[in-house]
């Protein structure tokens, strides 16, 4: 197992070292130095976007438990941008994604009141400059996932694919807020050996930051903790690639 300490270290430094880094919610904002009073005035309004998101129709294994929005953006260090590009599907091989790897599934973009909000560019930036203190680029290419797994069927599964990589060189899997669910405990291995870590990510603004290259993650399904089944885990996952987006040969 990876130690505590491991992950307690600087988020670079962990990155560097072991290939991941989990962070609390203060020790996020600290990592990205962004302002604590703005995050807890704005956060609401990001967090009840993942109200409004709609099902994810590409469920290979025939659930209804997941429901989802996606955009892409480009960070650009030489103008020190970050532009959004004209929706497009997201795409994976079947090396990183056996379930639901080597079609396009297009999903509803990103409401746009959220993709050009301040807060959400400041967040995308931000990691983006961390990550590039870890492995220099001129550019990511950035795709961002509203995911929402809920328990009214009996069960929600985060990873369906099961223990994977992304394809992609970092991370981010942000927990925006989880309620009425038990589970969902979350599994980082080293893709080349025995070591491990678990945990469960209770706060809102728990982030686990990974080198895609060097570790594979899941979380493990959710179900109601209680007689209701209206639970839900929504999350943030955001995904960091130099060279390009993936997309079929």
């Amino acid at each position: 197992m990876f130690t505590i300490p491991s992950v307690q270290k600087p988020a670079v430094q962990g990155l560097s070292q072991d290939g991941l880094s989990l962070l609390q919610p203060t020790e996020l904002l600290a990592a990205l130095s962004l302002d604590g009073a703005d995050w807890k005035m704005l956060w609401p309004k990001l967090a009840d976007s993942w109200n409004r998101l709609p099902p994810d129709l590409h469920l290979r294994d025939g659930g209804h438990y997941r429901k989802r929005r996606h955009a892409c953006f480009v960070q650009n260090f030489s103008t020190q941008t970050l532009q959004p590009v004209p929706h497009r599907a997201h795409w994976q091989p079947v090396d990183y994604n056996a379930l639901h790897g080597g079609f396009e599934r297009w999903f509803d973009p990103v409401e746009p009141d959220i993709a050009h909000d301040p807060l959400w560019i400041s967040l995308l930036t931000s990691l983006g400059h961390l990550f590039c203190k870890v492995k220099p680029v001129s550019e990511w290419f950035i795709e961002a996932h509203q995911f929402r797994i809920d328990t009214a069927g009996g069960v929600g599964r985060p990873t369906p694919e099961g223990a994977h990589r992304d394809g992609v060189d970092f991370v981010a899997v942000i927990l925006v807020g989880r309620s009425g669910v038990k589970g969902g405990e979350t599994r980082v291995f080293d893709a080349h050996g025995p070591h491990g870590l678990r945990f469960v990510m209770h706060h809102p603004m728990t982030a686990l930051l990974l080198d895609d290259e060097r570790v594979i993650h899941e979380t493990t399904p959710i179900l109601p903790a209680g007689a209701s089944e209206d639970g839900y885990r929504d999350t943030l996952v955001l995904t960091y690639r130099g060279g390009g987006f993936q997309a079929p040969a």
